[in-house]
């Protein structure tokens, strides 16, 4: 029998890490995702899972550990960046004698999955650093947060809970120390606001998810009135990297105030799509030219929206930009939890502003009248601007909104609401000037702006008339067509179906 001949030779593979799209990655929170199989605990131990908390319990004090993460220079990865250091240690010093630790997986901005990653792909990771942060912080019970359309992290968590609990390392007296931790899931019903940590803790509670004032924070009064940590699935995913490779390691990766690596769900007008994690100060040209592989279709990169809902857009001219805490914050936009859409010239700018307050509208707890209210008529302004009747009053008038939402509602998914309409106002002020001014759009996307007709490339197949639902458009067989602007419902159908590019909008 012939030997079976290779199908490939050893200088035509490439390692992954070699590839556009990893060279410039850095796995920490995402480092056994798509490694081990994520429902095996012990394939997690063989990759040094549970070390990092076999030595918290036997080899550390909890004030060692909580200096551990104040030195790593780790930043809450949900949006704020808040110290994580500083939130241990304020939970830390809470006096009570029941204290609570919770997992922020709720994870609802529009095209944002890296925590399901997490929980889908390594969910023993984050298991294993709620019980250190239990330990750290003195509390003996723990909750997940995740929302009920994650099915498989659901699940996966079930599995890997279960798994911990046989092997010891939940429930009594883990690894003979006498430390007792448990965990549960609570799950939620998709809500965006209870992403918000009160808003979270209201809802864990049984209650309607709204939010609270603050103070008191939640290190002081939280879960159930007790103090509680609350962080996201990413945040916690790097703990216990931080205490099996030290918090020097850590520390060194990133810029001088945002340390570490950040996981974002790249997506838009992008080649490349995914979850990208580079090191915090890496360049948004990176991101977009060489792991996201530029623009498909040779369409220039115009802006990229990071932060969701809550971020802002960063133009063109601001590529070069290191994606960090402060120097996003510099430019009217923010790190949030990871969603980066990238958008080409072909995006309306007044349009996704739009598109964005639409959804913050829908999500609106209603718990307070700046956001409850404010937000729909922020989006009814923009319906009227993208819809051409629009005015510079109307301009002004957002404006003016944005800022009374901002300074009054009540928590920060309110707050920051009108970045979206802030931020395009600031770097594409044109747009909204051609929208009211000349009643154009001049990405050609805002219908009520279109007009449709059709140009000398016609050669009067009569394709496009068959299409249209309203017979605006007329004319001989092999003689040009002509459009109806009155019956034109500007529903694209004909531009489809034309073979010969004689349909132009404008």
């Amino acid at each position: 029998m012939e030997p079976v001949k290779p199908h490939t030779h050893d200088e035509t593979v490439t390692s992954l890490n070699n590839t556009d799209f990893y060279k410039h990655q850095l796995r920490v929170a995402l480092r056994n995702c798509g490694v081990i199989n994520p429902e095996s605990i012990d394939e997690y131990i063989a990759f040094d899972g549970y070390s990092a908390l076999a030595r918290a319990l036997t080899e550390q004090t909890p004030a060692e550990i909580v200096e551990i993460v104040l030195k790593s220079g780790l930043r809450g990865r949900g949006g704020a960046g808040f110290p994580t250091g500083r939130k241990w240690q304020f939970a830390a010093d809470a006096q009570n004698d029941v204290k609570y630790v919770a997992c922020n997986a709720d994870e609802g901005d529009p095209g944002a999955f890296m925590d399901r990653s997490v929980l889908e792909g390594d969910p023993h990771s984050v298991i294993e650093a709620m019980v250190i942060a239990g330990y750290a912080v003195g509390a003996h019970q723990g909750y997940i947060y995740v929302r009920a359309e994650y099915p498989i992290a659901v699940e996966r968590l079930n599995i890997a809970i279960r798994q911990a609990k046989e092997y010891g390392f939940l429930g009594d007296n883990i690894f003979g120390t006498g430390f007792a931790f448990d965990l549960e899931i609570r799950l939620g019903a998709g809500a965006f606001v209870c992403g918000e940590e009160t808003a979270l803790i209201t809802s864990i509670e049984g209650n309607r998810g709204e939010p609270r004032p603050r103070p008191p924070f939640p290190a002081v009064k939280g879960l159930f009135g007790k103090p509680t940590l609350l962080n996201n699935v990413e945040t916690y995913a790097n703990i216990p990297w931080i205490l099996q490779n030290g918090w020097e390691k850590f520390a060194a990766i990133g810029t001088e105030k945002s340390k570490g690596t950040k996981i974002f769900a790249l997506g838009g007008k992008i080649r490349n799509t995914g979850l990208v994690e580079v090191p915090i100060g890496t360049t948004l040209r990176t991101v977009v030219e060489e792991v996201g592989g530029g623009c498909p279709g040779g369409k220039k990169f115009k802006a990229a929206q990071t932060g969701g809902p809550s971020g802002g857009c960063i133009p063109a001219a601001h590529i070069d930009i290191p994606i960090d805490y402060e120097s996003l914050s510099s430019i009217g936009s923010m790190m949030g939890s990871g969603g980066l859409i990238i958008m080409d010239e072909d995006n309306c700018m007044v349009d996704i502003a739009r598109y964005f307050l639409d959804f913050t509208v829908d999500e609106s707890c209603g718990k307070c009248t700046p956001c409850r209210i404010g937000t729909k008529r922020l989006c009814q302004l923009l319906d009227k601007i993208t819809g051409g009747s629009g005015t510079m009053e109307d301009v002004e008038l957002l404006e003016e909104l944005c800022a009374h939402i901002s300074n009054n509602s009540l928590c920060a998914l309110g707050q920051t609401a009108p970045n979206p309409v802030l931020s395009t106002l600031r770097y594409f002020r044109d747009e909204y000037e051609a929208h009211v001014i000349d009643k154009k759009c001049p990405a050609g996307v805002c219908k009520g702006l279109l007009q449709y007709g059709i140009n000398d490339k016609c050669t009067g197949c009569t394709a496009c008339v068959r299409v249209c639902p309203t017979g605006a458009i007329s004319g001989k067989v092999k003689e040009k067509h002509v459009i109806d602007p009155a019956k034109c419902i500007k529903c694209n159908a004909c531009m489809e179906k034309c073979r010969f590019n004689a349909i132009v909008k404008g």
